[in-house]
């Protein structure tokens, strides 16, 4: 990959996997700066565009296959995730043309350098978190910038991908991602670490990971204190948040769809489900008072917060059946989806589709141990076989495995391997009120998914 410049040296910049969301967030900053924007997807139909790709061209984004054919010489720089292999023709063909080649995490940290920053980082919760403080910094006028993983609700709304938007003011809010190490490329001004649980990588590898996110932070380095990981991080107390820290709250009560706590007397309400949403609660307001934000302000501001895509997006009630549709794919984000149902209905019913075989390999016990300390004796774990991406994966591990090691902890798991046969294996298991979870990530086509669940319930 080829040196960053500053972002000032480049004009025209070309995305290969422009439609996932790391990568389309970045491509919908730069081209609402006036940057000429282009990129392929492997998804891409151009004669028949789905949502992401019609949205993308509405924007002036000219989207081509992924085939070399939009490399030209009219492309500066292109974009690559560390998940395109060198063998994509588009690869194949910049290398030919000898244009630069960079990283997603390093063109986010040559966008992040032109602004003060607040970065989320964490295992769990940062997409969450990002659009927190995004929505408060907007709410009291600030002109914030977002890039992050997932949609804003709001922004949605309107039209849009809604995972990324330039604003005039002076902060910028993105996710630092520890998943491909990208974490210690970033030099925000506030850095934020939420938690650290096993994901990606060892406890060990994580740890000096964060470790170098905090002594990259330039100003603010915040920790989440209840996180016993992320609190040996610690830089000063009085900026932290949790328990014995300078943010924290008191009175929590999760009542239907709604919870409520005070921090410093000040009484908050948010629309979401589960106690690990308070604690990014927590994350983003202890973030906004150190922007210069004051508390009640963001009171009223999350009072207004409408979510994210896909995290606890709740559908509706249909048929004593509650719908659930959620991005939860490690354990520790499982057991809490699952848990934050909990109080919804007296039987939650979750359905997961792990993904990638190495991950699911790498985290097979602790799936198995978090998800069955989650579920209730009246709850049931469901699983339909490992997401495929494509790639030289090695398919040595399957979702029953989980299944199985479930079972022998004495919790209800079941196992269904084609996923379009749940609805009809699950109908019978309903209760008098039942929550329905579906989990999963980097799938595209879990929307759909969730919508045709929905549809059919």
């Amino acid at each position: 990959m080829e040196e960053q410049k500053e972002l000032s040296g480049y004009n025209a910049f070309f995305f290969i996997g422009i439609a996932g969301a790391g990568m389309s967030a970045l491509a919908i900053y730069l081209v609402q700066q006036g940057k000429k924007i282009s990129g392929s997807d492997r998804n891409f139909d151009l004669k028949n565009p789905g949502d992401v790709q019609e949205k993308l061209m509405m924007l002036g984004i000219v989207c081509f296959l992924q085939d070399g054919s939009g490399i030209n010489d009219d492309v500066d720089v292109v974009i690559a995730s560390t998940a395109i292999e060198d063998t994509v023709p588009d690869v194949k063909a910049a290398k030919d043309q000898n244009i630069p080649l960079l990283k997603r995490s390093d063109l986010l940290a040559m966008i992040s350098d032109t602004k003060k920053t607040i970065a989320i980082a964490g295992t769990s919760g940062k997409s969450t978190t990002a659009a927190m403080v995004f929505h408060i910094l907007e709410y009291a006028g600030k002109e914030p910038g977002v890039i992050t993983g997932a949609g804003l609700t709001s922004l949605i709304k309107k039209g849009e991908l809604g995972n990324a938007k330039n604003g005039a003011g002076e902060w910028l809010v993105i996710e630092a991602d520890e998943s491909d190490g990208s974490v210690v490329k970033y030099h925000p001004e506030i850095g934020v670490l939420l938690n650290v649980d096993k994901d990606h990588q060892d406890i060990d590898e994580l740890m000096d990971l964060f470790e170098t996110f905090k002594k990259n932070t330039r100003n603010y380095f915040i920790v989440n204190r209840e996180n016993v990981l992320s609190a040996k991080l610690s830089a000063n107390a009085e900026f932290d948040f949790g328990k014995d820290s300078g943010t924290f709250a008191n009175d929590y009560i999760q009542n239907g769809y709604l919870q409520s706590f005070t921090i410093d007397d000040v009484s908050f309400t948010l629309k979401m489900l589960g106690e690990h949403n308070m604690q990014n609660a927590l994350a983003a307001v202890a973030s906004c008072r150190l922007a210069g934000v004051a508390l009640q302000t963001c009171a009223e501001a999350l009072q207004t917060f409408e979510g994210i895509y896909r995290r606890h997006q709740v559908f509706g009630e249909k048929n004593r059946v509650i719908l659930v549709d959620d991005y939860a794919h490690n354990p520790a984000k499982c057991a809490a989806s699952i848990k934050a149902c909990s109080s919804l209905a007296p039987k939650v019913i979750a359905w997961f589709q792990p993904h990638g075989y190495q991950p699911t390999r790498f985290l097979k016990d602790d799936f198995i141990k978090e998800i069955a300390a989650a579920v209730r004796s009246e709850d049931e774990i469901w699983m339909s076989e490992i997401y495929y991406a494509g790639g030289t994966a090695v398919k040595d591990i399957s979702a029953n495995d989980l299944v199985e090691g479930i079972k022998e902890l004495g919790k209800n798991a079941f196992f269904v391997e084609d996923r379009n046969e749940v609805l009809e294996k699950i109908r019978p298991h309903f209760a008098d009120k039942t929550v329905l979870l579906l989990m999963g990530a980097r799938d595209p086509s879990l929307e759909m998914f969730a919508q045709d669940i929905w549809e059919k319930l």
